[in-house]
């Protein structure tokens, strides 16, 4: 093989005169270097000299009884051997990146979904991807956003429609809401409950930023609210079924929040609404030219299976 030239138009070794130059530089012998590396003595030995001629050193004291390095081919016969090494793991990354479920997955996913569906996500993937490196980032959808299109993030787990252009979306599945209330609130424990009770009930609300505050705001304008109740807000679910707990409201919960929520407190009731519930659908998304497109709808296709013990309708 020809040696290549770099920038400024000097010839480089190539890969096949530094393997057999290595080879020489451990067994000190060019029959035994030939035949660890597949190659022919008299190939071996034009490689190396073509090596030296590059290089414009001499590399080897050749005698007619044995092999030497030289004072130079001690010296580079360490450098040889580590670009070696290098191509070589370069290989293995390269085999690793075509093959799927492996390497790292930069998983972004929102506060209101991650701490009830994080243990299914986690368990399939230890299951059955075990040489993925899932590393999970929990932000809100508009950081998660730009994470995805800025390539920071690979794939998201979130609230949908998201109506971003350059995202795909796969669904997984839709949840219904349901109202926590007090123990004495007159909705407490109810079946049926029409969407229209919420146009009085003193909602209490996340914080700005969260997909599930504006989810909310919606449900109450389509149940006939005109205004934004918000008297008290939270940064988190846990903190807002407190507030609850103290009487201070009632409050809006994603089915698959209900059970961690609500067994932190004896002082909750949970109410379900009359057909068709409010809802929100999950989905992962992905930007609309990603690589990895194939493993991420078969990674959506695992995860619908595995949510189906989860209070949800999976898609």
């Amino acid at each position: 093989m020809a040696a290549a030239k770099n920038t400024n138009g000097r010839r480089q070794p190539s890969l096949s005169q530094l393997r057999a130059f290595a080879a020489v530089a451990e067994h000190l012998h060019f029959r035994d270097a030939a035949a660890a590396i597949g190659m022919s003595q008299p190939a071996l030995s034009g490689a190396v000299s073509a090596l030296e001629e590059i290089l414009g050193v001499t590399l080897l004291e050749r005698t007619t009884r044995k092999v030497l390095l030289s004072p130079a081919g001690e010296r580079l016969a360490v450098r040889a051997k580590a670009v070696l090494e290098e191509v070589g793991a370069l290989m293995e990354e390269a085999e690793a990146v075509r093959a799927p479920f492996t390497g790292a997955l930069r998983l972004g996913v929102i506060p209101t979904v991650a701490p009830y569906l994080l243990p299914t996500v986690l368990r399939l993937c230890h299951d059955r991807y075990p040489d993925l490196d899932l590393q999970v980032h929990e932000e809100q959808t508009a950081n998660l956003l730009e994470g995805l299109t800025s390539g920071r993030l690979d794939l998201l787990l979130l609230a949908v429609p998201l109506g971003v252009p350059g995202v795909v979306e796969l669904p997984l599945f839709d949840e219904d809401f349901v109202l926590v209330t007090p123990l004495d609130h007159w909705l407490g424990g109810r079946e049926g409950i029409p969407r229209e009770a919420l146009r009085e009930l003193n909602l209490l609300l996340l914080d700005e930023g969260h997909c599930l505050r504006d989810q909310a705001l919606d449900i109450c304008r389509e149940a006939g609210r005109a205004d934004a109740p918000v008297t008290t807000t939270a940064a988190g679910l846990s903190t807002l079924v407190q507030l609850v707990a103290g009487g201070l409201g009632v409050t809006l919960l994603p089915r698959t929040a209900v059970k961690v929520e609500t067994t932190r407190s004896n002082q909750l009731l949970t109410g379900y609404f009359a057909d068709p519930a409010p809802t929100r659908r999950i989905a992962l998304a992905m930007r609309a030219g990603a690589a990895r497109r194939a493993e991420y709808e078969e990674l959506a296709a695992a995860l619908r299976e595995a949510l189906r013990p989860l209070p949800v309708r999976v898609l």
